[in-house]
């Protein structure tokens, strides 16, 4: 493949975007309905549920069907001012596209994927729900038989982006986790011309050393205004569920990095996050704009999704943990 080069022409952006002035005046706290979950009633339940709470931002999948659910949530909820949406779009690669697919011939019947699946993918007989997965492997490591497999399923941008584009969101979000550069540049290129808005980077350091990490942000950040991009660093992806320090260090230290070379960016600390996050981060001096949290905020109002827990009762859980940012 030829090799993409970014050119150093910024594009005119928007300067008027909501999002912009409120990310420049305000903390943040972003729920992440996850890049792979792809159930429009659950998205539509979170969104309206941590919208009463206080959340300004929902990160849905690239799936023009969970942008419409997203939105009937903001709806419901009936708060519009400050409330926005970001699609993430991931790569070959990217974790956050993957799939569990289990081989029912050699499955023992255990249920162990089936008691362990954070987002109730996975059925009593064992069969995935690829709409609820996310793709977080918890199911794959904790498998006795070896029976199940992560399959990536990428989506082709050029196809699903234009039409979500059209229906009007606040910010893309691109999952740049991959080893492949010239597929990240060629992608992030991409994305700059088609958006005209803020745009995200979502990064770790699963596959890249703290250099080699930088020198791709700086060469990504080239062809951006300064201040109209956001870093969320995603310091151990789709780890969270447990509420304590040791669990969302990760994404401070991911923070503390970015923060070191003075990037001309808005910070998210994701990746492990909880509602410890901001106070850790407060404590060791790193700067943040705002906390994205997705496994744990799903996983504590779980009951509410399976309607076994009242509105009024996820509504006060939701409220401590947006707060937890504030």
């Amino acid at each position: 493949m030829k090799k993409v080069t970014l050119s150093q022409t910024k594009r005119k952006l928007d300067m008027n975007s909501k999002l912009l002035e409120y990310l420049k005046n305000n903390k943040m706290f972003k729920l992440v309905c996850g890049a792979g979950n792809e159930n429009e009633e659950d998205v539509e339940k979170l969104v309206e549920l941590y919208s009463m709470a206080g959340c300004n931002i929902f990160d849905v999948s690239a799936n023009l069907d969970v942008v419409k659910a997203a939105k009937r949530g903001l709806k419901k909820a009936g708060i519009l001012e400050n409330r926005f949406i970001c699609v993430s779009v991931g790569i070959k690669g990217d974790p956050h596209l993957n799939k569990a697919n289990i081989d029912l011939k050699k499955c023992k019947g255990c249920l162990k994927c089936f008691s362990i699946c954070p987002q109730s993918a996975i059925s009593s007989k064992c069969v995935v729900d690829e709409t609820k997965c996310i793709g977080c492997s918890k199911c794959q490591r904790i498998c006795i038989a070896d029976a199940i497999e992560m399959k990536s399923h990428p989506t082709d941008l050029s196809i699903v982006l234009p039409k979500i584009v059209k229906e009007g969101v606040d910010c893309l979000e691109f999952h740049a986790i991959s080893n492949d550069e010239n597929d990240v540049d060629e992608k992030w290129k991409f994305l700059n011309s088609l958006y005209d808005g803020v745009l995200s980077i979502c990064v770790d350091r699963a596959k890249l050393s703290n250099e080699a990490l930088i020198s791709r942000l700086n060469r990504m950040l080239s062809i951006r205004e300064p201040y109209t991009t956001i870093i969320q660093a995603d310091g151990a992806p789709m780890s969270g569920g447990k509420n304590d320090y040791r669990t969302t260090l990760q994404a401070v230290a991911t923070a503390e990095l970015l923060q070191k070379e003075k990037l001309p960016v808005f910070t998210l600390l994701s990746g492990g996050t909880n509602s410890k996050t901001a106070q850790l981060a407060t404590q060791c001096d790193v700067e943040f704009t705002g906390v994205a949290i997705g496994s744990y905020a799903r996983y504590i109002v779980k009951d509410y999704l399976c309607a076994k827990m009242s509105f009024g009762e996820a509504l006060k859980i939701a409220k401590n943990l947006v707060d937890s940012v504030y």
